[in-house]
């Protein structure tokens, strides 16, 4: 995994421009099946994959916590929403709550996720290849390439599986 790893942003940055193109299309023109194919390209590729043998996500990236994210965990460590902000989080350029630090500090050193039962939304949709409209989160994609090797794999297998024209 540490080799995939190592590759990967290289990889990422070599299909930019393909990946780029291939989305603009999808956004113009998608499929009408498009839900289904990448409900079951993201099941595929999550049979053979297991995110405890990577991480990457946890280790470089951060979600975004929404208010509800925020009272779900403080309250699981039973202490107010204030005090989780504080230690853990701070507001980004763009207004939103994100980690203070990476990795993230709810990351075991075997991979596991110390609050996984109430992890954030964002962490729990990642890296969002099963999305309904997948086509209009294509920016997010992009990024999810570089990061994750089964974001990477499912768009390569959505290129063979729909030819654009």
């Amino acid at each position: 995994m540490e080799k995939i790893l190592k590759q990967l942003p290289q990889k990422a940055r070599e299909k930019m421009t393909e990946n780029r193109k291939f989305f603009a299309k999808l956004k113009k023109r998608p499929p009408k099946n498009l839900d289904y194919v990448m409900q079951e390209l993201h099941e595929e590729e999550f049979e053979r994959t297991d995110c405890l043998d990577c991480a990457n996500c946890c280790k470089t990236t951060g979600p975004l916590f929404t208010n509800a994210d925020i009272e779900r965990i403080a309250k699981s460590f039973k202490q107010k929403p204030q005090v989780f902000i504080d230690s853990y989080l701070k507001i980004d350029e763009d207004n939103d709550y994100v980690l203070q630090q990476l990795p993230c500090p709810f990351l075991g050193a075997d991979n596991y996720c110390s609050i996984y039962d109430v992890r954030p939304k964002a962490c729990r949709e990642f890296p969002h290849t099963d999305r309904k409209k997948f086509q209009q989160i294509a920016h997010l994609t992009m990024k999810n390439v570089a990061i994750c090797p089964a974001a990477f794999n499912i768009v390569e297998a959505m290129k063979e599986r729909l030819p654009q024209k």
